[in-house]
């Protein structure tokens, strides 16, 4: 009865995922659903590894490198309880972002082939899901999906979503060897790119290029809040012509397009608001198959990208929010609202 039950709730939320992408079904709308499909699903020492208050330290304490983590991970869960956890993960996300989500959990296979692992560390049921608070369309809450090379952090704050930090990374970036020869599941965070570095003029070129040796990782790191030093670097937006400011959105497009409609159209409204306030950094060699690393700054987001290490076989991108992240914007206007 238990295992019905559990498909029951597993097919319902198919439904609702399926179904909220036509009826217009608000974000937050599904992703409490989904949350409390998840929930419901779990037993008492499941939840209690599940769950934290909203205000627990954790939910600012993310990170994509293998290392010891809280919360309940897949491989702790029955095969109903993987469907709903994966319906909660698919519910944040776009079709494509989903997509890229799932693939680089399964390269976690192909890790552990190339290193010998014995599956403890390489292991692709390794992702953690955790849920802040308790899961209410009006209320104030969140969850956070994570493990090697993905980290996605969702906060609800009275029906407003925030979708960041957001996190992808591919190792290996090329999958060169194998049945799976030729994967790429970022090809177009570095295709896209590359696009519009090759489109500048020479000019334009040495502008942006601003060091000829790639920076080793992304600058903001697992950082609980997105900053950088200084005054934005690289080419501005404001000096590219039409098809290069074209590419530049495209590279954008791809980044907001990892979220599902209602969240991708709010980092949209964010490059629109930007404008020509947009700068283009890049560093290392213009060539594929070198050292490389890209950052698209705005007033409001920023996009960070490297590919350094393993022999620039290694991908590291994510999408942050400088006053967002966490929905701590979300959180100020809440307590500035409720305080008048």
């Amino acid at each position: 009865m238990k295992h019905q039950t559990l498909r029951l709730v597993w097919i319902a939320s198919a439904f609702l995922l399926l179904t909220s992408a036509y009826l217009r079904i608000p974000t937050a709308v599904t992703l409490e659903q989904t949350a409390n499909n998840f929930l419901s699903s779990l037993t008492p020492e499941q939840k209690a590894k599940a769950t934290f208050s909203f205000q627990d330290d954790e939910r600012l304490n993310w990170h994509f490198i293998p290392r010891v983590r809280k919360g309940l991970p897949l491989r702790e869960m029955t095969p109903p309880q993987k469907h709903l956890a994966q319906a909660l993960l698919s519910a944040g996300l776009s079709q494509s972002g989903y997509r890229k989500a799932i693939t680089i959990m399964s390269l976690e296979d192909i890790l552990r082939i190339i290193e010998k692992d014995s599956g403890e560390r390489r292991n692709p049921e390794g992702y953690y899901f955790s849920i802040f608070g308790e899961p209410n369309e009006n209320g104030t809450w969140g969850y956070r999906v994570e493990g090697h090379h993905m980290a996605q952090n969702w906060t609800v704050v009275k029906g407003a979503v925030a979708d960041s930090p957001s996190f992808f990374g591919t190792n290996p970036a090329l999958v060169k060897d194998g049945p799976r020869k030729g994967l790429r599941v970022l090809a177009s965070e570095e295709d896209t790119a590359r696009e519009l570095l090759m489109a500048l003029d020479d000019g334009q070129r040495k502008t942006a290029i601003v060091n000829e040796t790639a920076l080793k990782d992304i600058i903001t790191m697992a950082s609980r809040k997105a900053a950088l030093e200084g005054q934005p670097s690289g080419l501005s937006a404001a000096k590219m012509n039409a098809k290069q400011f074209e590419l530049l959105q495209n590279l954008l497009e791809v980044y907001a397009g990892n979220m599902p409609d209602q969240l991708a159209g709010a980092r949209r409204e964010m490059i629109k608001k930007a404008g020509k306030n947009i700068f283009f950094a890049w560093t290392g060699v213009k060539e594929k198959g070198g050292p490389h690393y890209y950052r698209v700054q705005g007033p409001t987001f920023l996009v960070e990208y490297d590919n350094t290490q393993n022999d620039a076989n290694h991908v590291h991108s994510v999408w942050r929010n400088y006053n967002g992240d966490f929905g701590l914007d979300l959180l100020a206007q809440h307590l500035q609202t409720g305080h008048k």
